[in-house]
């Protein structure tokens, strides 16, 4: 298991709002390179306890930043493929966010969860049963892709910033579903108390770790995974037998995560039988080809309209105009950002500024999603 919070920063409760999204200057989503290290270590300076795949280690993201270029090129054995995005301010160039996307998990390194069963306990003599709910250390998991490594700087909240952050991936996925498993998954933080503590640690890994939970976290981050399958428990463990705090925090969001939660519902994500081994949090899973993005988007052609210095980088005002997740097509030149319009035909409107943050022209072909699902299936 590779704890990997999802969002570390919440985006704002305007995340996705239309009129945001127009009133703010144009962030582009794209993919990390070497250069961008000094701000990097910068967000990862702001990132808490729980985002174990992304701390401020300059060694350890040369290193991951060094495989992003690998896997790009072809380089990479599958179990070392990974995609690191940041969201950049057009106009100023600076690093506002995060977030990362691995090919397949616990193909050289174990990616343990607990998985939810339920055991029944029958005696006829007596005539009584229970049904009780166990955990059992798992790699189920393994093979799936993982969202991962979601940051977001706290002065970019809101304008639609968390949204293109988080969904921009989904946008990745579906033009390249050959890089990626069938399945995806995305580990989300636990549940915490007011004095910073989990319950759920507090009340099952602490016994047989005997080590602290930020220690535990960081470890497996860093690879160092073996003392999990040596000193976790074998067996079953049965829910029961943990305090009643810890059992109402099986499968809680932390409260901090819940605005990531939603965007990931969004896109087709869903709670399913695991949680993680240290915070119980909930692990969210789809299949790849029922993600939102990869039934929905559409492929349309770039028709510039406005002015060159307009500033949001969306297309004049529109009827019925929503707010929409649009990318280049290409693999290293990958580039996604939010605007507002409306398709025409075959065609969608952008502005020079958007067409240049893109690297799109007239004419080019471009992928489109609105930002958010239809009313009827919205989370």
């Amino acid at each position: 298991m590779t704890r990997q919070s999802t969002m570390a920063t919440p985006p704002a409760a305007d995340t996705d709002s239309p009129d945001a999204a127009a009133t703010t200057s144009l962030r582009v989503v794209r993919l990390a390179r070497r250069g961008d290290l000094p701000a990097l270590l910068k967000l990862a300076a702001q990132a808490g306890p729980g985002m174990t795949s992304f701390k401020p280690d300059e060694a350890a993201l040369e290193a991951r930043l060094a495989r992003v270029a690998a896997t790009l090129a072809g380089q990479a054995p599958t179990a070392e493929q990974g995609y690191l995005f940041v969201m950049e301010d057009v106009t100023s160039g600076e690093i506002a966010g995060v977030c990362g996307l691995e090919a397949a998990v616990g193909l050289e390194q174990p990616f343990y969860t607990y998985r939810k069963d339920t055991i029944v306990h029958a005696s006829r003599e007596l005539n009584v049963w229970s049904r009780m709910l166990t955990l059992s250390l798992s790699n189920d998991l393994t093979g799936y892709s993982e969202l991962c490594s979601l940051l977001l700087d706290p002065s970019w909240r809101g304008h639609g910033n968390g949204a293109l952050l988080s969904k921009a991936r989904f946008l990745f996925m579906a033009q390249f579903p050959e890089r990626f498993g069938p399945h995806v998954c995305a580990e989300l933080r636990g549940f915490f108390d007011d004095n910073g503590q989990s319950p759920f640690w507090q009340s099952l890994g602490q016994h047989f770790f005997k080590i602290d939970f930020d220690q535990a976290d960081y470890l497996t981050s860093i690879g160092k995974k073996s003392f999990v399958a040596e000193l976790m428990p074998k067996y079953p463990i049965y829910v029961d037998f943990l305090s009643p705090p810890a059992q109402a925090a099986i499968g809680v969001t932390h409260r901090d995560t819940l605005p990531a939660r939603r965007l990931l519902e969004q896109e087709g994500m869903r709670s399913g039988a695991h949680v993680d081994i240290f915070d119980s949090g909930p692990v969210l899973e789809a299949r790849v080809a029922d993600l939102r993005a990869a039934r929905d988007s559409r492929y349309l052609s770039v028709t510039l309209t406005g002015t060159a210095g307009q500033d949001e980088g969306a297309a004049p005002a529109v009827p019925n105009a929503e707010p929409y997740l649009v990318a280049c097509l290409g693999l290293d030149g990958f580039r996604a950002t939010l605007v507002t319009g409306r398709p025409e035909r075959r065609a969608f409107a952008l502005s020079p500024l958007a067409a240049q943050a893109l690297g799109v022209k007239q004419g080019d072909r471009i992928q489109v999603l609105p930002l958010k699902p239809p009313r009827a299936d919205a989370i």
